[in-house]
C-alpha cells in the first residue's frame, strides 16, 4: 500500500510539474511547431530527417545546411531533434532551456532530472497535437492578450524593448511576438485537452470512503495546522474633486489627440497609470471573451476603427480608449487609465474609522462578522461577514504552513476570536487602505479522519481518478500518434511508454 502511496505522489508531483511548466511564459521554445516548414531555425539530426529541394540539401549526416544559391557555399550548426511528437518538434535546447530557466526560479536540480523534464514536454506535445485533432479552439484573441501582458511585463522588468529582445537573442519584435503566440497557443491547447479529459470525472462517497479505508491506520497522511478567517477593510473615500481632476485631465488628452493629432501612444506611455500597457503605449488585443472589465469591453466595442472615447470609470480607475484596428471579433485598443488621488484627511478618516471598529469588536459591541458586513469595503468578502475564501482550495480552509507568507505574519500568532492590530495595506492602484484580521477556527496538526476531514479526502480520491484516467489516455494516445525519441532520451525511463516498447 505504501508504494501505491509514493506512486501516486509521484505522479502526482510529475503531472504539476507538467502542468507548471507548460504554462510558464519564461521558456522560450524554439521550434517550428509544423514539421512540414523548413525555416531557419528547423532542425535536423541523422536520425530524424532527411530533406532534399532544389535551393536547400540538409546534410544529415554532418548536422549542417547547405545552401545552392547564388550566395557562396555557407555551413550552419543546427540544433538537435530531441523527439517529435505527432507534428510537433521538440529540440534538445528546448530541453536545455527549461531545464536552465527551471533552476533560475529556484527548483533544485536534485527535484527534476532531464529526463522527467523530457517526458513533460513530451506529455504536453501530446495533449497538444490531440487537442487540434478533437478540434479544441483556442481563440487568437485570447492569445494575443496574453503575449501582449507578457511583452508588457518583460519590459516593465527591463525598461525597454531593446533590451527584452537582447536577452531572448531576438532580432525583431514581429519574429518574438510570433514565437511568443505560437508557445501560448500550443500551451493552451494542452490545458484544454487535459481538462477535457478529466472533466466528466467524478467520485461517489463510496469511492471516497473505498479509498480512505484501503489507506493503512498508519499510513495516513497528516494534515498541517488549518484556520478560518475573515477581514475587515475600510478604503479611504476619494474626494469629488480628485475624480474630477482626473476625468478634466482625460477630456484634455482626448481633445490633443481627436482635434489637434497627438498620438495616442505616447500620451499612453508618458501618463498612463497602468503599469501593464504603459511601455507598449497603451496596446492590448482582445475579444468579448476576454477577461477585461465589463465596463472596458462595453466601451472599447462600441467604437468605430479609430475613434476615442469619451472618459468613463471602471474599477481600475478612469480611462480613454481608442480603437486602432477591428479585425471580426477582435480588436486592437489602445487605452489611457489615470487614478485618482486620496488625500491625506481621508487617509486620516479611513484610520480613525476602523481604528473605532477595531474597539469596537474588542469590547464587545459587535460581532467581527456584523462589522464587516457595515462597514467593510471589500465587496468580495462583506456579504458573508468578511470571511475569506482560499483560492487554491475554494474552500474557507487555510494551511498555515502553505498561506502567503504575509498573511501567515498577520495571523498565525492570533488566537481564536482575536482581532489583529490595524493593518496597512494598498489597493491595486498603490493607494493605501486598511484592514483587520479575525481566526473564526483553528484546526490543530492531526491525521485525517473520515468524518472531519471528509472534502480533503474526497479531493485526495478524485485526484487519483483523474491521474489514472489521464495515463489511460495517454497510453492508448502514444500508441495512435507518430513518435520519435532519439539521442539520449531513448535512454530515460518515462511514466509512459513513449519508446512503444512491447510489454
Amino acid at each position: 500500500m505504501q508504494s501505491r502511496i509514493n506512486n501516486l505522489k509521484s505522479t502526482i508531483k510529475i503531472t504539476v510539474f507538467g502542468i507548471l511548466f507548460a504554462t510558464s511564459w519564461g521558456i522560450q521554445v524554439h521550434a517550428q511547431e509544423i514539421i512540414g516548414e523548413v525555416a531557419k531555425d528547423t532542425v535536423v539530426t541523422k536520425d530524424t530527417l532527411s530533406v532534399e529541394m532544389d535551393s536547400i540539401q540538409l546534410k544529415a549526416d554532418t548536422m549542417e545546411v547547405k545552401v545552392d544559391s547564388v550566395k557562396p557555399f555557407q555551413r550552419i550548426k543546427i540544433d538537435g531533434v530531441a523527439a517529435v511528437i505527432g507534428e510537433n518538434v521538440i529540440l534538445d535546447s528546448d530541453i536545455d532551456i527549461a531545464y536552465q530557466q527551471l533552476i533560475s526560479e529556484g527548483v533544485s536540480a536534485a527535484d527534476v532530472s532531464r529526463c522527467e523534464l523530457a517526458g513533460s514536454l513530451f506529455e504536453n506535445k501530446l495533449y497538444a497535437h490531440h487537442a487540434v485533432q478533437d478540434s479544441i479552439e483556442v481563440r487568437d484573441a485570447e492569445v494575443n492578450s496574453m503575449v501582449d501582458q507578457q511583452l508588457n511585463y518583460m519590459i516593465n522588468e527591463l525598461g525597454t524593448i531593446e533590451k527584452v529582445l537582447r536577452l531572448y537573442k531576438k532580432d525583431n519584435l514581429e519574429d518574438f511576438k510570433k514565437e511568443l503566440f505560437d508557445i501560448n497557443k500550443s500551451n493552451r491547447l494542452s490545458e484544454q485537452m487535459r481538462t477535457k479529459i478529466i472533466e466528466d470525472i467524478e467520485v461517489t462517497p463510496e469511492e471516497v470512503r473505498e479509498f480512505y479505508d484501503e489507506i493503512p491506520e498508519a499510513e495516513r497522511p497528516l494534515f498541517g495546522t488549518e484556520i478560518e478567517l475573515a477581514q475587515i477593510v475600510i478604503e479611504p473615500e476619494i474626494p469629488d474633486e480628485e475624480e474630477q481632476k482626473v476625468v478634466d485631465r482625460l477630456h484634455q488628452f482626448r481633445e490633443d489627440i481627436v482635434e489637434k493629432g497627438s498620438s495616442f501612444a505616447t500620451k499612453a506611455v508618458l501618463y498612463s497609470q497602468d503599469p501593464g500597457s504603459k511601455p507598449t503605449g497603451g496596446k492590448y488585443t482582445l475579444d468579448r471573451q476576454t477577461n477585461f472589465a465589463k465596463e472596458f469591453k462595453d466601451v472599447a466595442f462600441s467604437l468605430q476603427e479609430g475613434e476615442v472615447s469619451e472618459p468613463f470609470k471602471t474599477d481600475f480607475g478612469w480611462h480613454i480608449v481608442k480603437v486602432d484596428k477591428i479585425r471580426g471579433e477582435e480588436i486592437d485598443v489602445r487605452h489611457i487609465l489615470l487614478v485618482p488621488e486620496v488625500t491625506r484627511k481621508s487617509v486620516e478618516e479611513a484610520k480613525r474609522l476602523i481604528d473605532s471598529v477595531r474597539t469596537s469588536i474588542v469590547s464587545g459591541s459587535i460581532k467581527f462578522k456584523e462589522a464587516a458586513r457595515k462597514f467593510s469595503d471589500e465587496k468580495e468578502t462583506r456579504e458573508d461577514g468578511g470571511q475569506l475564501i482560499n483560492p487554491t482550495t475554494g474552500d474557507t480552509h487555510f494551511e498555515l504552513t502553505k498561506i502567503d507568507p504575509i498573511l501567515y505574519d498577520q495571523v498565525s500568532k492570533l488566537k481564536t476570536n482575536e482581532v489583529s492590530l490595524i493593518i496597512p495595506d494598498q489597493d491595486r492602484q498603490g493607494r493605501k487602505k486598511f484592514k483587520l484580521i479575525t481566526v473564526l477556527k483553528r484546526y490543530d496538526e492531526h491525521i485525517a479522519d473520515y468524518s472531519k476531514d471528509y472534502l480533503k479526502i474526497q479531493e485526495l480520491a478524485l485526484r487519483k481518478k483523474q491521474i489514472n484516467a489521464i495515463r489511460k489516455w495517454q497510453n492508448e494516445k502514444i500508441m495512435d500518434t507518430y513518435i520519435k525519441i532519439n539521442g539520449e532520451y531513448r535512454d530515460c525511463e518515462y511514466s509512459g511508454n513513449w519508446l512503444k516498447k512491447e510489454k
